[in-house]
């Protein structure tokens, strides 16, 4: 059976895509196909605020581009190389924005050190207000931009043209839901309900619900494994035992 990933693939230079390799060891074959793409911004402020670690108690990521983004300021700002930043994370698995903020909550004081946060446009709110709430300073910094990837409709048409309906379709954020459903909707046309929905967590599957379309299984957490299993169990047939 064929499983439609909404992401990146992972780096080459770091072999395969976990998401690939996990769902094939269920035998289901999974392509995956960009959504997004993301431009970097306000980078001399993120420099400038981390000439100043003396001023904050933390950094607070809540994705994969925000890192990159000090990574790019790194490197291009220090004589040096910078090719890993060698940060110590924790509450790395708390898997969403509420867990996180729960965890952050258990660990600081009120009115200690104001905590870095680098984010993207998008953000969603829920850290924030939790945290000015319970008297913890957070710094928001929006350091890049989401699109929509300049192939993704390209993409898509071709994928649906060579390979047909697909058994699942995984969204991996509200931004894929945004710019995938309706040219996914239009591809599939009548076969759509044969289309099993996953999402990578709860803000996603929200965006989905919240779009109109039934949720066939989130993964427990976001990771290759939990999400293959979810994807393996929802396309189990009804009456099948497993």
């Amino acid at each position: 059976m064929k499983v439609l990933l909404l992401k990146d693939p992972k780096d080459k230079d770091s072999g395969p895509d976990p998401y690939t390799e996990e769902l094939g060891s269920y035998n289901l074959e999974a392509t995956l196909i960009p959504v997004l793409s993301f431009e970097f911004t306000s980078l001399d402020s993120l420099f400038e605020k981390l000439s100043h670690p003396e001023c904050y108690g933390g950094l607070v990521f809540t994705s994969p581009r925000a890192l990159e983004a000090i990574k790019i300021c790194l490197k291009e700002k220090s004589k040096k190389e910078v090719e890993e930043i060698g940060l110590v994370p924790q509450g790395e698995m708390a898997g969403n924005a509420e867990k996180l903020a729960e965890y952050i909550c258990s660990r600081e004081k009120p009115n200690s050190s104001a905590l870095l946060f680098p984010c993207g446009a998008l953000k969603r709110e829920v850290l924030p207000t939790v945290l000015r709430e319970k008297g913890i300073p957070l710094e928001s910094l929006t350091v890049y931009q989401t699109a929509q990837h300049p192939d993704l409709q390209e993409s898509l048409s071709s994928y649906f043209s060579q390979q047909g309906i697909p058994a699942s379709i995984v969204f991996f954020s509200p931004s894929g839901v945004k710019f995938c459903l309706q040219h996914i909707q239009k591809l599939s046309g009548d076969l759509i309900n044969q289309v099993k929905f996953a999402a990578i967590g709860p803000s996603t599957a929200k965006a989905l619900r919240d779009a109109g379309v039934a949720v066939s299984c989130t993964a427990g957490s976001p990771t290759a494994q939990d999400l293959a299993a979810a994807i393996h169990t929802a396309l189990q047939p009804p009456n099948c035992s497993h």
